[in-house]
């Protein structure tokens, strides 16, 4: 298999075979993300793609879902996401959804009829790391959208009924922003249709713009306590049917719901977090974390 650099995929796709599609990041300007940082994207050639898919039917000839990694495959063209997408169909003839990592970027430049025929073809299930739907947070975090972007592009990806799935990180707003960046983002998702949102907390690694600012004090991050306070809130303010998992090493209390009939159950759940648990043991906790795997929990 022709793995290169940093190859990522989210937990949920852990039972998922995994391709390269790309490397790198064509963005590398989110101020909180040091993932891709000093690795050159580079687009896997189409013979390296069929290799690896010829390598995959050797031992998994049934796989019915697989996972193009890369920090944004979706960032490729229709035409080339069409050309390897019918490429999967050729190798693994069991296989029933594409699923990769998307930006609102890259939804930008597909029209819907294009969107709908990559449904077709078996695209489907496109994780977002929007991170929120504040317009100053989203400034803050350099994600070089608005949330009016966010509105028009996935309502897109509803209409050609591409299943999608949106990142959310508390702690993103800083100190004091917590429950504007939550109200604002509810408001907004609410507006959409993500098959589910998982749910990261803000975690500082060196390398990071977010990092030096926080080292200038330019940047307050918020504390462990406002962030749990913020999950309520967005729990408390989503007016759609969608599931929550906000399970990943990067929350001190994991938690998964599904909304809106876990909400009273879940909000409980955090408050009794917020009553049991002294702010100074959560922040230790953060401070322990050395990466974003999920296997370090």
């Amino acid at each position: 298999m022709h793995f290169t650099g940093r190859t990522w995929r989210p937990p949920y796709e852990a039972h998922s075979v995994i391709i390269q599609a790309t490397s790198g990041c064509t963005y590398n300007r989110c101020r909180f993300c040091s993932l891709y940082k000093g690795e050159r994207f580079r687009m896997s050639p189409l013979r390296e793609f069929e290799e690896d898919l010829a390598e995959i039917k050797r031992y998994q000839p049934h796989a019915r879902r697989i996972f193009w990694t890369g920090a944004d495959p979706f960032t490729m063209s229709y035409e080339n996401l069409r050309i390897r997408a019918l490429t999967v169909r050729d190798y693994l003839i069991k296989c029933r959804t594409m699923a990769m990592f998307a930006s609102i970027r890259s939804i930008r430049d597909k029209e819907v009829w294009q969107l709908k025929k990559l449904r077709a073809m078996g695209i489907n299930g496109l994780s977002i790391g929007v991170e929120s739907g504040d317009a100053e947070t989203l400034a803050l975090a350099g994600k070089g959208y608005t949330p009016a972007d966010i509105l028009e592009q996935c309502r897109k990806l509803d209409e050609a009924g591409i299943e999608y799935y949106f990142v959310y990180m508390t702690g993103l707003a800083g100190k004091g922003g917590g429950y504007r960046n939550a109200k604002n983002s509810a408001e907004l998702f609410s507006r959409l249709d993500p098959y589910f949102i998982s749910v990261d907390s803000l975690t500082l690694f060196p390398g990071t713009e977010l990092y030096e600012r926080t080292r200038q004090g330019v940047f307050v991050p918020a504390g462990e306590k406002e962030r749990i306070r913020e999950l309520q809130m967005l729990i408390a303010s989503l007016e759609i049917r969608t599931h929550l998992f906000a399970d990943t090493v990067t929350n001190f209390a994991p938690l998964t719901a599904y909304l809106p009939y876990d909400r009273a159950r879940a909000i409980d759940e955090l408050r009794y977090v917020l009553d049991h648990t002294d702010e100074e043991e959560m922040r230790e906790y953060r401070r322990s974390l050395k990466s974003l795997s999920l296997n370090d929990r």
